[in-house]
């Protein structure tokens, strides 16, 4: 049976469906089924499972990790000074309070609050490690998913089969980040490294470094460098902006003195919330007042007569690109100290000593890191096949950037650019398990975003500057010119329709299964319209 919330019906094209793939078979492995199998046991998946055992406590769950350890991305990175460039009481998830006094957190402490959630919570419990998924398949007939996976650690193939499939696996790719093809690297006498695959073995005590790029990566791994180096220099192509926060929030220590733990946590998030919208809209309503306040923060921390405008006034508006945040001013700090160099420029050549620019100056070094930024990957790289037919990415619609045109019981945690990513992704959890409510309730079966408005015109989904989303984002879902297809940005208003709004919606079409014919009875049609 067919529920469609629209005024009738039309004829629907399906760009997404482009040709054939067929799920491998193993007549001798029997696939595992649960209700929802969520791939990725970073802080997106293990925030999934805790709205699914909270809100829908009847539902089976799995989540499979393509990596030997749970974490993601904390667990994935260890170059030294990783951590976080948002706060913790938003970047934490709404139901477990952050308790650190540090707000901008390093990455082993955030780890151990991702860690602490699923061990208490026994999420743990329901992770399978070492599973990397490789493709699904969607049969409209058992109106299920059948996923294939790889064991990692042993090459075996596992099979399982669910009724959602939610992908929780982050943007980027996992093994590998992007560096450029530099010229005359191979010349270099020295070590090149890349943040994203950092040797624990590395000695860079006392030695000169050379850091390439000027992202968040950069800015927190200089000031740690330059704890041990002899000489950190930063390398950058062009100008970013950076801000200093408090590693400590004065207010949200002061909080968790006098208020129980929850109560602290609610009222600081919710000024952190505040904090981060009202920068970001006066950015797009005033860039030149923002541009005019972090360019003075910036020299007012920098040494008399620092090239302020050579180094740190972009060309581009604030957060056209996603703003560095430091805490407690440190690079600023380690610049006055004469610790750190920020050299602005292009690289012409690797050399045996380092790098010649493009203005013909020669900068040495013992040892190059290529902070040089990330490789997008959506959703894992996971194959999806709807009834037979590939599903091509890139010609599919985001629907209220949780879901995907033309293919059913399908769900994905994409966070925020503009402010903490969990802020997002634990609104779609929310919005999902209230979805899946509304199906139960309803006796459906499938769930199915569909677009037949022909005037609804498509541009990227990631509608950011930054060159890592430029280079891939032709790969990606696209977002509509109109909601529920557009890409929204806003806390509030996501806190309205996600949490708050209603499931039934035109852009849904919701069916069942037909019971399947008694013994010399007609087969029964295979969907009745409700």
């Amino acid at each position: 049976m067919t529920s469609r919330l629209s005024a009738g019906e039309s004829k629907r094209d399906q760009p997404a469906i482009v040709s054939t793939m067929e799920i491998s078979t193993h007549p001798h492995t029997q696939a595992e089924h649960v209700d929802v199998l969520i791939v990725g046991a970073g802080v997106s998946g293990i925030g999934c499972a805790w709205h699914l055992q909270a809100e829908q406590p009847g539902k089976s769950y799995v989540i499979l990790e393509a990596r030997e350890a749970t974490g993601g991305t904390w667990d994935l990175f260890r170059y030294p000074g990783i951590r976080s460039d948002s706060d913790l009481h938003t970047f934490g998830y709404e139901f477990k309070p952050w308790r650190d006094e540090k707000a901008i957190a390093d990455g082993p402490a955030i780890l151990r609050y991702i860690r602490e959630t699923a061990s208490e919570n026994g999420i743990d419990a329901h992770v399978r490690l070492a599973h990397r998924v490789l493709r699904a398949q969607w049969s409209s007939e058992r109106a299920s998913w059948s996923v294939e996976a790889v064991r990692t650690d042993s090459g075996e193939t596992v099979l399982f089969s669910c009724s959602w499939l939610f992908c929780a696996g982050g943007y980027y790719r996992y093994d590998e980040g992007h560096t450029p093809p530099f010229a005359g690297r191979e010349r270099f006498h020295g070590q090149i490294v890349h943040p994203q695959r950092w040797p624990e073995e590395l000695d860079y005590a006392g030695k000169h470094v050379l850091v390439i790029g000027s992202g968040a990566t950069a800015m927190t791994l200089v000031p740690a460098l330059a704890a041990r180096a002899a000489h950190v220099t930063m390398l950058q192509r062009s100008p970013t902006y950076v801000i200093s926060v408090p590693e400590r929030d004065p207010i949200a220590n002061a909080l968790a003195r006098v208020l129980p733990p929850r109560a602290a946590y609610a009222l600081t998030r919710r000024k952190n919330i505040w904090l981060q919208r009202t920068v970001y809209e006066l950015s797009q309503a005033h860039p030149r007042l923002v541009r005019r306040l972090l360019r003075a923060g910036a020299k007012r921390r920098l040494p008399q007569g620092y090239p302020v405008d050579v180094h740190f006034n972009p060309r581009y508006d604030p957060w056209d690109q996603r703003l560095c945040a430091v805490p407690d001013g440190d690079l600023f700090e380690e610049i006055a100290s004469g610790r750190v160099s920020i050299v602005t420029d292009r690289i012409e050549t690797f050399t045996e000593r380092g790098v010649r620019l493009a203005c013909g100056a020669q900068l040495d070094a013992d040892v190059v890191v290529t902070a040089t930024g990330l490789q997008l990957l959506a959703l894992g790289g996971i194959q999806l096949n709807v009834d037979g037919a590939e599903v091509q990415l890139a010609q599919t619609m985001a629907y209220k950037t949780m879901m995907l045109s033309d293919v059913p019981n399908f769900a994905f945690a994409m966070g925020y650019t503009n402010a903490s990513w969990t802020l997002k992704v634990d609104l779609v959890c929310e919005h999902l398990t209230r979805l899946l409510g509304y199906m139960d309730e309803h006796g459906y079966e499938q769930c199915t975003p569909r677009n037949d408005d022909p005037t609804l015109t498509t541009r990227p989904l990631l509608d950011f500057a930054a060159g890592y989303v430029q280079r891939s984002v032709h790969e990606w879902p696209r977002q509509g010119s109109r909601f529920p297809w557009t890409l929204a940005m806003s806390y509030r208003q996501d806190r309205e329709t996600l949490r708050k709004g209603r499931i039934e919606d035109p852009a849904l079409e919701f069916s069942r299964r037909a019971p399947a014919a008694a013994p010399g009875e007609p087969d029964a049609p295979a969907a009745l319209a409700a």
